[in-house]
Protein backbone atom coordinates (compact mmCIF):
# COMPACT_ATOMS: atom_id res chain seq x y z
CA UNK A 1 0.00 0.00 0.00
CA UNK A 2 1.32 3.40 -0.89
CA UNK A 3 2.27 5.38 2.18
CA UNK A 4 0.55 8.64 3.18
CA UNK A 5 2.17 11.60 1.47
CA UNK A 6 4.03 13.79 3.91
CA UNK A 7 3.84 17.59 3.84
CA UNK A 8 6.59 19.14 1.75
CA UNK A 9 9.82 19.58 3.71
CA UNK A 10 8.89 17.08 6.48
CA UNK A 11 10.69 13.75 6.87
CA UNK A 12 9.05 10.52 8.02
CA UNK A 13 9.06 10.15 11.80
CA UNK A 14 8.92 13.89 12.42
CA UNK A 15 5.79 14.84 14.40
CA UNK A 16 3.14 17.08 12.89
CA UNK A 17 2.51 20.43 14.59
CA UNK A 18 -0.39 20.67 17.04
CA UNK A 19 -2.66 23.66 16.55
CA UNK A 20 -4.75 25.02 19.41
CA UNK A 21 -7.48 27.63 19.33
CA UNK A 22 -6.48 31.07 20.57
CA UNK A 23 -7.91 32.02 23.94
CA UNK A 24 -9.78 35.32 23.91
CA UNK A 25 -7.65 37.83 25.85
CA UNK A 26 -9.35 39.51 28.78
CA UNK A 27 -8.81 42.78 30.65
CA UNK A 28 -9.99 43.33 34.22
CA UNK A 29 -10.99 46.94 34.87
CA UNK A 30 -11.61 48.64 38.23
CA UNK A 31 -12.40 52.19 39.28
CA UNK A 32 -11.11 53.25 42.69
CA UNK A 33 -10.94 56.07 45.20
CA UNK A 34 -9.48 55.46 48.67
CA UNK A 35 -9.93 51.69 48.52
CA UNK A 36 -6.78 50.46 50.25
CA UNK A 37 -8.83 48.26 52.61
CA UNK A 38 -10.75 46.39 49.91
CA UNK A 39 -8.45 46.51 46.90
CA UNK A 40 -5.93 43.71 47.65
CA UNK A 41 -8.69 41.08 47.76
CA UNK A 42 -10.19 42.30 44.47
CA UNK A 43 -6.83 42.47 42.67
CA UNK A 44 -5.81 38.99 43.79
CA UNK A 45 -9.05 37.58 42.41
CA UNK A 46 -8.52 38.95 38.87
CA UNK A 47 -4.88 37.95 38.57
CA UNK A 48 -5.84 35.36 35.94
CA UNK A 49 -6.76 38.10 33.46
CA UNK A 50 -4.29 39.13 30.75
CA UNK A 51 -4.09 42.61 32.24
CA UNK A 52 -5.55 44.57 35.13
CA UNK A 53 -6.40 48.26 34.71
CA UNK A 54 -7.10 50.49 37.70
CA UNK A 55 -8.55 53.95 36.99
CA UNK A 56 -8.21 56.01 40.14
CA UNK A 57 -10.36 59.02 40.92
CA UNK A 58 -7.94 60.84 43.23
CA UNK A 59 -7.15 58.57 46.17
CA UNK A 60 -5.39 60.01 49.21
CA UNK A 61 -4.51 56.63 50.72
CA UNK A 62 -2.31 53.77 49.43
CA UNK A 63 -4.73 52.62 46.73
CA UNK A 64 -2.46 53.41 43.76
CA UNK A 65 0.62 52.02 45.49
CA UNK A 66 -1.17 48.76 46.26
CA UNK A 67 -2.45 48.47 42.70
CA UNK A 68 0.99 49.00 41.14
CA UNK A 69 2.60 46.53 43.55
CA UNK A 70 0.05 43.93 42.42
CA UNK A 71 1.03 44.45 38.78
CA UNK A 72 -1.95 46.54 37.71
CA UNK A 73 -1.65 49.36 35.20
CA UNK A 74 -2.76 52.47 37.09
CA UNK A 75 -4.17 55.59 35.48
CA UNK A 76 -5.68 58.69 37.05
CA UNK A 77 -8.93 60.41 36.13
CA UNK A 78 -9.94 63.42 38.19
CA UNK A 79 -11.90 65.50 38.92
CA UNK A 80 -14.67 62.97 39.37
CA UNK A 81 -16.87 62.86 36.22
CA UNK A 82 -19.58 60.60 37.65
CA UNK A 83 -19.84 56.83 37.86
CA UNK A 84 -20.97 56.18 34.28
CA UNK A 85 -18.27 58.27 32.63
CA UNK A 86 -15.57 56.95 34.96
CA UNK A 87 -16.52 53.36 34.26
CA UNK A 88 -16.52 53.95 30.51
CA UNK A 89 -13.11 55.61 30.74
CA UNK A 90 -11.77 52.53 32.53
CA UNK A 91 -13.17 50.26 29.83
CA UNK A 92 -11.65 52.45 27.09
CA UNK A 93 -8.24 52.27 28.81
CA UNK A 94 -8.11 48.47 28.50
CA UNK A 95 -5.90 46.85 25.84
CA UNK A 96 -8.37 44.08 25.06
CA UNK A 97 -11.94 44.23 23.79
CA UNK A 98 -13.30 41.70 26.27
CA UNK A 99 -13.43 43.21 29.75
CA UNK A 100 -14.35 42.02 33.21
CA UNK A 101 -15.50 44.98 35.31
CA UNK A 102 -15.45 44.59 39.09
CA UNK A 103 -15.47 46.99 42.01
CA UNK A 104 -12.84 47.18 44.71
CA UNK A 105 -15.25 45.67 47.26
CA UNK A 106 -15.97 42.64 45.05
CA UNK A 107 -14.11 39.39 44.47
CA UNK A 108 -14.08 36.81 41.68
CA UNK A 109 -14.43 33.37 43.23
CA UNK A 110 -12.30 30.42 42.13
CA UNK A 111 -15.36 28.82 40.54
CA UNK A 112 -16.14 31.96 38.56
CA UNK A 113 -12.53 32.28 37.43
CA UNK A 114 -12.59 28.76 36.00
CA UNK A 115 -15.97 29.31 34.32
CA UNK A 116 -14.71 32.49 32.65
CA UNK A 117 -11.57 30.67 31.53
CA UNK A 118 -13.65 27.93 29.91
CA UNK A 119 -15.80 30.46 28.07
CA UNK A 120 -12.74 32.37 26.87
CA UNK A 121 -11.04 29.17 25.69
CA UNK A 122 -13.91 28.21 23.42
CA UNK A 123 -14.71 31.76 22.35
CA UNK A 124 -17.39 33.83 24.04
CA UNK A 125 -20.77 32.95 22.50
CA UNK A 126 -22.60 36.09 23.65
CA UNK A 127 -21.97 39.83 23.65
CA UNK A 128 -22.00 39.87 27.44
CA UNK A 129 -22.61 37.72 30.52
CA UNK A 130 -24.52 38.29 33.74
CA UNK A 131 -22.86 37.08 36.92
CA UNK A 132 -24.77 36.40 40.17
CA UNK A 133 -23.46 38.49 43.06
CA UNK A 134 -23.54 37.33 46.68
CA UNK A 135 -23.26 39.92 49.46
CA UNK A 136 -21.50 39.49 52.81
CA UNK A 137 -23.10 41.58 55.55
CA UNK A 138 -23.27 41.48 59.35
CA UNK A 139 -21.05 38.42 59.47
CA UNK A 140 -22.89 36.19 56.99
CA UNK A 141 -23.69 35.62 53.33
CA UNK A 142 -27.07 37.06 52.34
CA UNK A 143 -28.75 34.38 50.22
CA UNK A 144 -32.12 36.09 50.09
CA UNK A 145 -33.87 39.49 50.00
CA UNK A 146 -33.38 41.78 46.99
CA UNK A 147 -29.63 41.23 47.39
CA UNK A 148 -29.62 37.71 45.93
CA UNK A 149 -28.96 36.61 43.24
CA UNK A 150 -28.49 40.23 42.06
CA UNK A 151 -27.21 39.37 38.53
CA UNK A 152 -24.66 41.88 37.22
CA UNK A 153 -23.61 42.25 33.57
CA UNK A 154 -19.88 42.63 34.12
CA UNK A 155 -18.22 40.45 31.46
CA UNK A 156 -18.71 41.92 27.99
CA UNK A 157 -17.31 42.87 24.60
CA UNK A 158 -16.71 46.62 24.74
CA UNK A 159 -17.25 46.86 20.97
CA UNK A 160 -20.88 45.95 21.61
CA UNK A 161 -21.53 47.43 25.05
CA UNK A 162 -20.90 50.28 27.44
CA UNK A 163 -22.07 51.64 30.77
CA UNK A 164 -25.31 53.62 30.92
CA UNK A 165 -27.32 55.26 33.69
CA UNK A 166 -27.85 58.43 35.65
CA UNK A 167 -26.44 59.63 38.93
CA UNK A 168 -26.74 56.15 40.51
CA UNK A 169 -27.55 52.54 39.61
CA UNK A 170 -25.47 52.48 36.44
CA UNK A 171 -25.35 49.26 34.40
CA UNK A 172 -23.90 47.80 31.22
CA UNK A 173 -26.00 47.49 28.08
CA UNK A 174 -24.86 45.44 25.11
CA UNK A 175 -26.00 44.90 21.54
CA UNK A 176 -26.64 41.21 21.02
CA UNK A 177 -27.36 38.24 23.23
CA UNK A 178 -26.57 38.08 26.93
CA UNK A 179 -25.56 34.83 28.60
CA UNK A 180 -25.58 33.86 32.28
CA UNK A 181 -22.73 32.39 34.25
CA UNK A 182 -23.48 30.03 37.11
CA UNK A 183 -20.57 30.80 39.45
CA UNK A 184 -20.82 33.89 41.61
CA UNK A 185 -18.82 36.97 42.45
CA UNK A 186 -18.74 38.08 46.06
CA UNK A 187 -19.60 41.53 47.34
CA UNK A 188 -18.28 42.84 50.68
CA UNK A 189 -20.89 45.52 51.20
CA UNK A 190 -20.86 47.78 54.27
CA UNK A 191 -18.50 47.92 57.22
CA UNK A 192 -21.44 48.15 59.64
CA UNK A 193 -24.99 49.48 59.96
CA UNK A 194 -23.77 53.06 60.35
CA UNK A 195 -21.91 52.78 57.04
CA UNK A 196 -25.04 51.29 55.49
CA UNK A 197 -27.21 54.19 56.74
CA UNK A 198 -24.72 56.78 55.50
CA UNK A 199 -24.77 55.20 52.06
CA UNK A 200 -28.57 55.16 52.05
CA UNK A 201 -28.58 58.88 52.80
CA UNK A 202 -26.21 59.66 49.92
CA UNK A 203 -27.90 57.40 47.40
CA UNK A 204 -31.47 58.47 48.19
CA UNK A 205 -30.46 62.10 47.67
CA UNK A 206 -28.93 61.24 44.28
CA UNK A 207 -31.98 59.14 43.37
CA UNK A 208 -34.37 61.97 44.22
CA UNK A 209 -32.31 64.45 42.22
CA UNK A 210 -32.32 62.16 39.20
CA UNK A 211 -36.02 61.35 39.54
CA UNK A 212 -36.88 65.04 39.71
CA UNK A 213 -34.88 65.68 36.52
CA UNK A 214 -36.88 62.92 34.84
CA UNK A 215 -40.16 64.51 35.90
CA UNK A 216 -41.20 61.79 38.32
CA UNK A 217 -43.64 62.50 41.15
CA UNK A 218 -44.39 60.98 44.56
CA UNK A 219 -47.87 61.24 46.09
CA UNK A 220 -48.69 61.50 49.82
CA UNK A 221 -49.10 57.73 50.28
CA UNK A 222 -46.63 56.49 47.66
CA UNK A 223 -43.64 56.28 49.99
CA UNK A 224 -45.57 54.38 52.67
CA UNK A 225 -47.12 51.91 50.24
CA UNK A 226 -43.84 51.28 48.43
CA UNK A 227 -41.94 50.80 51.71
CA UNK A 228 -44.48 48.29 53.04
CA UNK A 229 -44.31 46.29 49.83
CA UNK A 230 -40.51 46.44 49.85
CA UNK A 231 -40.37 44.95 53.34
CA UNK A 232 -42.86 42.18 52.50
CA UNK A 233 -41.00 41.37 49.28
CA UNK A 234 -37.60 41.22 50.99
CA UNK A 235 -38.60 39.49 54.22
CA UNK A 236 -41.28 37.07 53.00
CA UNK A 237 -41.24 36.64 49.22
CA UNK A 238 -37.46 36.63 48.94
CA UNK A 239 -36.92 34.73 52.19
CA UNK A 240 -35.11 37.27 54.30
CA UNK A 241 -36.92 35.69 57.27
CA UNK A 242 -34.69 32.62 56.88
CA UNK A 243 -31.53 34.67 57.41
CA UNK A 244 -32.13 35.59 61.04
CA UNK A 245 -31.19 39.02 62.33
CA UNK A 246 -29.20 39.88 59.19
CA UNK A 247 -32.21 39.12 56.98
CA UNK A 248 -34.46 41.28 59.14
CA UNK A 249 -31.95 44.16 59.07
CA UNK A 250 -31.49 44.01 55.30
CA UNK A 251 -35.25 43.84 54.74
CA UNK A 252 -35.90 46.77 57.10
CA UNK A 253 -33.17 48.94 55.60
CA UNK A 254 -34.21 48.12 52.03
CA UNK A 255 -37.71 49.23 53.02
CA UNK A 256 -36.29 52.36 54.66
CA UNK A 257 -34.31 53.14 51.50
CA UNK A 258 -37.51 52.91 49.45
CA UNK A 259 -39.40 55.22 51.82
CA UNK A 260 -36.66 57.83 52.09
CA UNK A 261 -35.95 58.13 48.35
CA UNK A 262 -39.64 58.79 47.62
CA UNK A 263 -39.98 61.14 50.59
CA UNK A 264 -36.98 63.14 49.37
CA UNK A 265 -38.48 63.32 45.90
CA UNK A 266 -41.74 64.66 47.37
CA UNK A 267 -39.76 67.17 49.43
CA UNK A 268 -38.04 68.39 46.27
CA UNK A 269 -41.31 68.62 44.35
CA UNK A 270 -42.81 70.65 47.22
CA UNK A 271 -40.00 73.19 47.17
CA UNK A 272 -37.43 71.65 49.53
CA UNK A 273 -36.86 72.26 53.25
CA UNK A 274 -37.76 75.62 54.87
CA UNK A 275 -35.02 78.26 54.98
CA UNK A 276 -32.77 78.33 58.04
Amino acid sequence: MEGRKLPEGRSRGQSLPVYTAAVTPLSAVLITCDEERNLPRALASVGFCDEVVVLDGGSHDRTCEIARAAGARVQASSPWPGFVEQRNRAVAAAKHDWVLAIDADERVTDELREEIRREAARGFAHSGYRIPRLAFYLGRWIRGTDWWPDPQLRLFDRRKGRWHGGLIHESVRVEGSVGRLRARMEHFTYEDISDHLATIDRYTTLWAEQAQQEGRRSGPLDATAAALWAFFRNYVVRRGALLGEAGLTVSALNSYYTYVKLAKLRERRNGGPPPA
